[in-house]
C-alpha cells in the first residue's frame, strides 16, 4: 500500500494588512488539535528570522504548544537553519519537544540562504557547509547521551529524547550535497527535488547506513492546497496572501544572487502565480481525482493560515479536509 502523507503547515506570516499575529497563533494551536482528530499525518512548522511579516522564528516553541493538545500526528520542523544556531541549545530543544510530544518530532536541518539572517546572527554564508557538518555531528552525539568536548568546549545534554536521534534528525536541501550529507550521518532526508531521493538511498547503501525517514516531492502538486466549494471564490480569497508569500520568497532569492535556484522568481504577478500551480484552490472532488497520480512517499499539503489568511477562511479549508479524509484514505487503499 502506498504511503501518502497528509500535512498541515504553518509559516505564521502576518503582513500588516492581514490577520493580527496573536489571532494567528491562537488559531494555529486550535487547528493543530483539530488536525489530530481527523487523521492528518503531520504538522509542518517553518523557520526564518527578522522578517517584517513575523515569519515563524521559533518553531520549537510553537511545536510544544501544539504537542500539548495533540496525541497522534507528527511534527516536522523545517527547515531549521542549523548554521544560525548554537548546536548545544538545539540539542536541548529537540530533547524537550520530543519528550513533550512523546516521540512525535522530526527536525529538518537546512543550510540557509538569506544573507540578512546570517548577518543578524554573526555567521558567514561561506561557512554554512562546515557549520552543517559540525552541527549535525554534535547534535547526534549529544542526543545519544555522550559526554564529550568539541571545539574545546564540553557537551552534555539531558534529558535525552524518546526516539533514536537518527529518527528525529533530517537533512534538507535541493542539491546533491544535501543527499550525501544525510546519508553520511545516517539520518533522514527532506529533499526539494524527487531525483535526490535516489542519490540518498544509493549513498546509504554504499555506506552501509539504514535509510531513515524521507519522502519524494511530487512534481506538479501544489505546495499548498486551499480546499473550497468554489475554486474561483477560493482563489480570490487566498490570492493576496499567496502573492505576498511568493513576493517575500522572491526577495530572499534575489538577495542570494545568481546562484539561487528558487522556484519563486517571476511569480509575483497574480496571473502568473495562479498559472504556476504552486498554490491552488481545489474542491475536495478535484483533490480526490489527483490521489491516484501521487506516488508512494508523496504528500498532500494545505496551509490554512497561508500568508496571514483569516482563520475563518482557513477553517473552511480545514473542515473540508476533515470531511474528505476518509475518502482520501479509501482512494489510497484502492490504488494500492
Amino acid at each position: 500500500m502506498r504511503n501518502i502523507q497528509v500535512s498541515v503547515s504553518f509559516d505564521m506570516r502576518s503582513p500588516d494588512w492581514a490577520t493580527p499575529t496573536a489571532e494567528l497563533y491562537a488559531a494555529a494551536v486550535e487547528m493543530a488539535a483539530y488536525a489530530d482528530t481527523i487523521g492528518v499525518d503531520r504538522i509542518g512548522l517553518m523557520e526564518h528570522h527578522g522578517s517584517d511579516d513575523g515569519y515563524l522564528p521559533q518553531p520549537f516553541v510553537l511545536a510544544s504548544a501544539m504537542a500539548a493538545v495533540t496525541k497522534r500526528l507528527r511534527f516536522v520542523l523545517g527547515a531549521v537553519i542549523l548554521p544560525l544556531h548554537e548546536p548545544r541549545m538545539l540539542a536541548e530543544q529537540i530533547a524537550v519537544v520530543d519528550n513533550v510530544s512523546n516521540g512525535r518530532l522530526s527536525v529538518i536541518f537546512g543550510a540557509g540562504y538569506v544573507p540578512y539572517e546570517f548577518a543578524m546572527f554573526g555567521k558567514s554564508l561561506k561557512e554554512r557547509g562546515k557549520l552543517m557538518d559540525s552541527g549535525v555531528e554534535l547534535i547526534l552525539r549529544a542526543l545519544k547521551g555522550e559526554k564529550f568536548e568539541m571545539d574545546g568546549r564540553p557537551v552534555y545534554t539531558r534529558p535525552l529524547p524518546v526516539q533514536e536521534p537518527e529518527d528525529i534528525i533530517m537533512v534538507g536541501g535541493g542539491v546533491e550535497a544535501s543527499a550525501r550529507r544525510a546519508a553520511k550521518f545516517g539520518v533522514g532526508f527532506g529533499p526539494m527535488k524527487p531525483e535526490l531521493v535516489d542519490i540518498y538511498l544509493a549513498e546509504c547503501a554504499r555506506l552501509g547506513h539504514k535509510p531513515r525517514q524521507h519522502w519524494r516531492p511530487v512534481p506538479g502538486m501544489p505546495l499548498a492546497i486551499h480546499l473550497c466549494e468554489d475554486p474561483e471564490a477560493g482563489w480570490k480569497a487566498i490570492e493576496p496572501h499567496a502573492v505576498h508569500v511568493i513576493t517575500e520568497y522572491a526577495k530572499w532569492a534575489a538577495a542570494e544572487g545568481d546562484h539561487s535556484s528558487s522556484p519563486f522568481k517571476g511569480l509575483e504577478d497574480p496571473a502568473a502565480l495562479k498559472h504556476s500551480g504552486l498554490f491552488a484552490a481545489w474542491t475536495p472532488e478535484h483533490l480526490l481525482a489527483k490521489i491516484p497520480s501521487i506516488p508512494d512517499l508523496g504528500q498532500v499539503g494545505i496551509q490554512p493560515l497561508l500568508g496571514g489568511l483569516s482563520p475563518e477562511e482557513g477553517w473552511k479549508s480545514l473542515k473540508l479536509l476533515g470531511q474528505t479524509m476518509p475518502d482520501i484514505r479509501a482512494a489510497v487503499a484502492r490504488e494500492g
